[in-house]
Parts: C-alpha cells; structure tokens; sequence
C-alpha cells in the first residue's frame, strides 16, 4: 500500500472514531470496535493519539457487575471553544459553545445603526474577548462562524444585505486582517438548517428550515449538504413573489414573500393597526387570547401567506423535512393544522413539518456546530444537548 492511500484511511478511520464518540457521548474501546467494524489494534492506536492530543479524555464506568470496571471515552468538550454569530438587524447574538456544541455563554449586543464600520469595529472587539476569554484552554477559540441575514457568496463575500443595504462587502477579510482567527460567513438560513439536521433531525437528509424573523430565508440540506447555487445565492425564497405588483420591497421588486409571512411584516402591520408602541410576543399573545378581531384576522392572512410560499417550497423541492423558525407561529396551538390544511395539492409532497425547538438560537448554534465541524474535520456531525429544547 503507498504511503499516501495508509495515510488517507488513518484520517478515515480518525474521523469515524471520533464521530462516533460525540455520538455515543461515552462509550469503551471494545464497543468503538463493534460499531465502527474497525479492528481493536486500530482502535487502540487512534485513541492513543487522541487521547495524546487531549481532545478526547478516559474515565471509568460504574457498574454493579463483577469485574473490572470499563475505561469509557469521551470528548474532552472544555478542550476549546466555538463561537456563533447572528449578525441580524437591530442586535448581534454571540454564543460560545464548548466542542460538544453545548452553549456556554451568550450575549446580545444592540446595532446602533446600519453602518458596516461600526458594525465591524463591534464584531472585532467582541471577537476579541471571546478569544482572550478562551485562551488558557487546551485549544483556545478553534473557530468563528457569522451568520448574516442576506445574500452570501461561495467566497463568503457578503452580496447583499437588505436591511442594511450593505453591498460587496468582504467582512471575512476585514475580521481576518486583524484578528488571528479563522472566520467563515455563512447565510443565517443555512446555518438553521444545519442546527436542525446536528440537534434534532439527525436522519433527515432533505431538509428545509424557512427562517422567518427580520425577513425569509430557506436553508435547504439535499442528500445531507448545503444547496448553495452557481454563485451562493440559492434559498433567497424571501424575494420569491407571491403578490404580482404588491408592496415595494428593498430588493427592488413587488409583491416578495417576507413582505407578507416573515415576523417583521407582521409586526409592522399590527403596530399600524393597534396604533401602540413597540409590540412584543407577549403583547400579541394577550391580543390573541383576548381574540381581539384586528389581531386575529391579521394572524390568518400571515398563516395563508406562510402556506402559499411553502406550497411553491414543496413542489420546488420536496422535502422529506419542512422546519418552521418562527416565534410568533409558536403562539398559535393549531397554526401546524392551519397550514396544512392549506397545503392541499395533490402533486405537493413533503413527509414533515415542524416548527423549530430551537427558535432564535437556531443560527448561532448552527454556527457553532459548523466551527466546531470544521475544527474536528468530520463528515457528519450529531449533537445531543439536554437543554436546548
């Protein structure tokens, strides 16, 4: 065997192992064996240099069986750190994660304003925190992973952001001139639907997250990858056009989906109708348990432009997943069965539609898992975090 082909299955079978072991959270050298069909001298030796490189750490199993006790492994998760960004419109979210992808620390930080250069001085100083607050781990910050809400390409230069209107702007660089630290800029949509594929949908391979916050973004996984396009631009349904010369939207067409289904929309028409000040989900929740006529009639005409957009989603796509991030759908108990019942093409197909556990953390710890993905150098990545919900 050439030295290049032994060298190519020891980062195989490397990345099988520890795969499994994030998995299994603990399990023993004798079990790796079993369900990686890897021999136990192979088995022996990767842990060895694992365990060497201290990202993976021992420990011993109680049991009530005679005998010795078994030596379990698993991932030494404070070993380092991953941090996720959510770079949206009016605030910044970042969660530092540990290698498990459990969050350990969040904070929100208020956008004062649309300006790229206070936004990129706010990015390198929080950046920068972070990475001295994880320097006395094994691996420190082991990478940065920024979600933003707007068009990215494959060279990670951000295109377009609507609600900033920032155009050709090459945030990635500009962090990197300045902070040694790997960046990745990611669509906020992908991001999502990565997290739900890593925390919760492990088995769903053809996947579509539909975020519907500040805008509408898709975030589509088909055969368990990222569908991005020629250029990065595919899932941009936010801009498809449901309303043929509709409400002017800032991408420079009429009538766009998150102009009608995206949370911002909704409160922007509530807001007019309730002629209040700043409205909340608790606000509506009051407004809709009260089943107050304005409030109620507003939520049908969203859920109706939910269903349209998902209608032409499914027959753009059909998926075997359709994850739903949206808080304001959460409020309504049947909003699931309203949908539904909406989607009544008989040449429409999907297998299942949620709406996200996750809700708004989806995009940072999306980012996290895709840093912490990248770090460990593994094909799939499966998390299991008791209190993400």
């Amino acid at each position: 065997m050439a030295t290049g082909d032994a060298a190519y299955i020891k980062k195989i079978n490397r990345s099988l192992i520890i795969s499994k072991i994030i998995e299994e959270g603990m399990i023993s050298r004798a079990d790796l064996s079993k369900i990686t069909n890897l021999t136990r001298a192979t088995i022996s030796v990767q842990v060895a240099d694992l365990l060497e490189e201290n990202l993976i750490v021992e420990s011993q199993q109680e049991h009530n069986h005679v005998g010795r006790k078994p030596i379990m492994l698993s991932l030494n998760r404070l070993s380092g750190f991953a941090l996720g960004i959510d770079l949206d419109y009016k605030q910044v979210t970042f969660t530092l994660s540990d290698l498990a992808g459990n969050p350990v620390q969040t904070e929100v930080v208020e956008l004062k304003n649309s300006l790229y250069e206070n936004a990129l001085e706010l990015l390198k100083s929080q950046i920068k925190a972070f990475d001295d607050q994880c320097s006395d781990s094994h691996f420190g910050l082991i990478g940065v992973v920024i979600g933003v809400h707007g068009i990215v390409t494959k060279g990670q230069m951000i295109n377009f952001v609507p609600q900033h209107k920032w155009e050709h702007k090459h945030l990635k660089e500009d962090l990197e001139k300045d902070l040694n630290i790997t960046i990745r800029i990611e669509n906020n949509a992908n991001l999502c639907s990565f997290a739900e594929k890593v925390y919760k949908r492990h088995q769903s391979e053809n996947l579509v997250s539909v975020s519907m916050y500040s805008g509408i973004g898709l975030g589509i996984l088909i055969n368990g990858d990222l569908l991005k396009g020629y250029h990065g631009y595919a899932g941009e349904m936010g801009h498809m056009i449901v309303v043929p010369e509709g409400k002017a939207c800032n991408c420079g067409n009429s009538g766009c989906w998150e102009l009608y289904a995206s949370e911002a929309s909704f409160f922007r028409q509530l807001h007019e109708l309730q002629q209040t000040q700043e409205l909340t989900y608790k606000d509506v929740k009051k407004l809709m348990d009260e089943q107050e006529p304005a409030t109620q009639k507003l939520l049908e005409e969203f859920i109706n432009y939910v269903a349209i957009g998902l209608n032409n989603i499914i027959n753009l796509l059909n998926p075997e997943t359709l994850v739903l991030n949206s808080e304001l759908l959460k409020l309504d108990p049947h909003a699931i069965d309203k949908i539904k019942a909406n989607l009544t093409s008989s040449v429409s197909y999907y297998h299942e539609l949620f709406i996200s556990d996750l809700g708004k953390d989806a995009a940072v710890m999306g980012a996290c898992a895709l840093a912490i993905k990248s770090f460990l150098d593994i094909p799939d990545l499966r998390l299991h975090i008791e209190d993400v919900q």
